[in-house]
């Protein structure tokens, strides 16, 4: 029986959650992407929001659902959160937030949930407020709806070599083809063609009122080295701050020192870091 101040959360408790999610933008835009979109009714939503409050007050929150994300978790919150996940099968495919609080609750939930597929405990967590001082590749666009087909096999391509697992493996990709068709469609994709194919993607995978987090980010294995990327990252950059968010943001993988040198010379700067634990 859980002893721990902790609850989960419903539209009554809105503020305090938009309150602990404006205090940390970034690592709580893809929540707030979804508090905004579905409030916190959980059948509306694909996931149930849960609180630690040990004076009658929400200090901390973590999202349970496809992914699990805290924000704002103190030590004390997260031992809380570990408490009640450890007595449930695990049924997120992934842990991600900031580096301390990912780490010190996979610390605690390993011993429960077995092993992870990967844990990557170092992500560099990078935003900008303004544009460029690199020129922006103008041969960069929103994918068009009828594009989605070109799209598909750079989107899949990327996945699988980020996430280490292909996206067409539960159900033929069926799912993961729906999210590329709804992310071209919300003018969130953004691709170079020459032809018929893909050389460089990204998407604005979230947004929120204060952010715009890219993911997805990936260069043609042919075309790298050749310093497309800076341009083409300046290009999402100048139109998302223009037309979806005052910041972009995003992480990346430290060991990735291409990518960071791309993003540090299209202005990103250090927001702290992001720790990801993958199944």
């Amino acid at each position: 029986m859980l002893t721990v101040p902790i609850r989960q959360l419903g539209e009554p408790e809105r503020a305090a959650v938009e309150r602990i999610l404006d205090a940390d933008p970034y690592a709580g835009a893809q929540i707030a992407e979804r508090v905004a979109a579905h409030g916190l009714n959980w059948w509306r939503s694909d996931g149930r929001i849960y609180g630690y409050e040990p004076a009658r007050r929400v200090e901390s929150i973590i999202w349970s659902g496809a992914h699990l994300v805290p924000v704002g978790a103190t030590p004390p919150a997260i031992a809380a959160f570990a408490d009640l996940l450890s007595h449930e099968p695990r049924i997120c495919s992934s842990i991600i937030g900031r580096a301390e609080a990912v780490l010190d609750l996979w610390d605690r939930l390993s011993v429960h949930w077995g092993r992870a597929r990967d844990v990557r405990p170092h992500q560099p967590l990078l935003v900008t407020d303004r544009s460029p001082v690199v020129a922006a590749d103008p041969e960069v666009r929103l994918v068009r709806p009828g594009e989605v087909d070109q799209l598909f096999p750079a989107a899949v391509a990327m996945y699988t070599e980020e996430v280490g697992v292909s996206p067409l493996q539960d159900d033929g990709g069926r799912g993961y083809r729906r999210r590329v068709a709804e992310l071209v469609k919300g003018k969130r994709a953004y691709a170079r063609f020459v032809g018929d194919q893909v050389i460089f993607k990204a998407e604005l995978a979230i947004i929120t009122r204060r952010t715009t987090q890219v993911q997805g980010v990936w260069v043609h294995p042919e075309y790298r080295g050749r310093g497309i990327a800076t341009a083409a990252m300046a290009a999402v950059v100048d139109d998302a701050l223009r037309r979806v968010a005052p910041t972009v943001s995003l992480y990346v993988n430290d060991y990735n020192t291409s990518a960071r040198r791309v993003y540090q010379n299209c202005g990103f700067v250090s927001a702290g870091a992001f720790a990801t634990v993958l199944f």
